[in-house]
């Protein structure tokens, strides 16, 4: 009514009142798969962690889109790291939806710093998918690795094993429609989005199919 508002970069909403609540900092909110995420709550979710020592969460470009991938040093520097990623992603999975989630978790001995010794976002490392792949296990029928030719394809990955899982690899549903729709043009099999979700690693989907 009149009054002047300033972008401050701040995210605030109007409650009962006229009061204003202070809800966090829009630049540090990001979108990943149409949901609005705010990346501070997934570092202060990390952070609690007793194994955690410093935390920085990103967006970045990945095969299939944006993802999320969560920088950090450990309390202890021999810790055994994919034994730290995978109880790492279990703590958020018992306290985040799936889509908070980062699909990278990248150990670092030391942060990289400019010559100002500010963190430098750039030198950081990119993630490597292969460190989301489990032992690998090669396919073994027909079926499997034909399915496998397909999750490599879409989800731009070198290789696919048995016990590897769709979207731990950076799949999500758009890419999972894909799968589906070259499933069935290829091999001539009708298999549901559904199955997929609910049989996430490639041995169980192939059963699935």
């Amino acid at each position: 009514e009149g009054g002047r508002l300033y972008r401050t970069g701040d995210l605030a909403r109007y409650r009962e009142q006229g009061v204003i609540e202070y809800v966090g900092r829009i630049d540090h909110q990001v979108k990943i798969r149409g949901f609005r995420i705010e990346l501070g709550e997934i570092e202060a979710r990390l952070q609690e962690h007793a194994a955690v020592r410093e935390v920085l969460v990103l967006d970045i470009d990945g095969a299939g889109g944006k993802q999320l991938a969560a920088y950090l040093i450990a309390q202890d520097a021999n810790a055994d790291q994919a034994t730290l990623r995978d109880t790492l992603r279990q703590h958020l999975k018992a306290n985040l939806p799936d889509y908070m989630v980062p699909t990278h978790f990248l150990i670092l001995d030391q942060w990289p710093l400019t010559a100002n010794g500010k963190l430098d976002r750039k030198a950081l490392p990119k993630p490597d998918a292969s460190q989301l792949q489990q032992g690998y296990v090669a396919p073994r029928t027909a079926l499997e690795q034909q399915l496998a030719a397909i999750w490599s394809e879409v989800l731009k990955v070198e290789q696919v094993g048995l016990h590897d899982n769709f979207f731990e690899l950076g799949g999500h549903s758009l890419l999972a429609t894909q799968v589906t729709s070259r499933i069935r043009q290829r091999l001539d099999l009708e298999v549901s989005l559904r199955s997929l979700f609910e049989s996430a690693d490639l041995q169980a989907f192939a059963q699935a199919a």
